[in-house]
């Protein structure tokens, strides 16, 4: 906000709340140099709307800092949800590209632009090729890869053994033994000694059954 809309802003504000009006030339010129100062940084509409914001709730003579802080808490946010993504121009010309990264910055801070966030990132044409290469890839993780961690996550493993196989998924619903009743996506178990419960490699027959709905 320039220094010239600070009266106008006053006046606004006057309307709602003589109280803030000065009288005297001196004192007016004292405060307009303080509240520009202060909301040097804030958009004319944003603290014609803090203001309206603030006597909607409060009978108190609104402060410079009152509208200042709203405008602080406002930048963080929209900053907080902003991805930050990277400027569409060569990342070699770094001159171009911080001009950029500022404007975008900059438009998002000030609310010329909606943040980018990270539902904005899994949509539109670049989602959609993502897609269709992982659809072409059939699996993110090699073969290989998926065999040497199969020890390390037996349940994991054995489901999609199973539904390879045409199997039905029996992790897929909690298991019937009422010695086990493991929940669903968990192996199941049976009791050992001392209370404590073994992992079974494969899940109950029983559980298997109800998976398939022959139970």
């Amino acid at each position: 906000m320039n220094p010239d809309q600070i009266p106008q802003l006053i006046a606004q504000i006057a309307l709602a709340d003589p109280r803030i009006r000065r009288d005297d030339p001196t004192e007016q010129r004292a405060q307009i140099l303080m509240w520009a100062g202060i909301l040097a940084d804030v958009p004319y509409e944003y603290a014609v709307t803090a203001v309206h914001q603030h006597y909607a709730k409060s009978t108190w003579p609104i402060l410079p800092a009152d509208v200042a802080t709203r405008w602080a808490a406002t930048v963080r946010d929209r900053m907080n949800r902003d991805v930050d993504p990277a400027p569409p121009v060569d990342p070699d010309n770094e001159t171009a590209y911080r001009a950029a990264l500022a404007a975008h910055r900059r438009a998002v801070a000030t609310g010329q632009q909606p943040p980018v966030d990270h539902k904005a990132l899994t949509s539109g044409p670049a989602a959609e090729e993502v897609e269709r290469r992982m659809a072409a890839l059939g699996t993110y993780m090699p073969p290989s890869v998926r065999d040497v961690l199969a020890a390390y996550r037996p349940a994991a493993a054995a489901r999609a053994i199973a539904i390879r196989a045409g199997r039905p998924d029996a992790l897929a619903v909690p298991c019937p033994v009422e010695t086990c009743r493991a929940p669903a996506k968990e192996t199941c178990t049976r009791p050992g000694k001392g209370g404590r419960r073994h992992r079974l490699a494969n899940p109950h027959p029983s559980r298997t059954d109800a998976a398939g709905g022959t139970a």
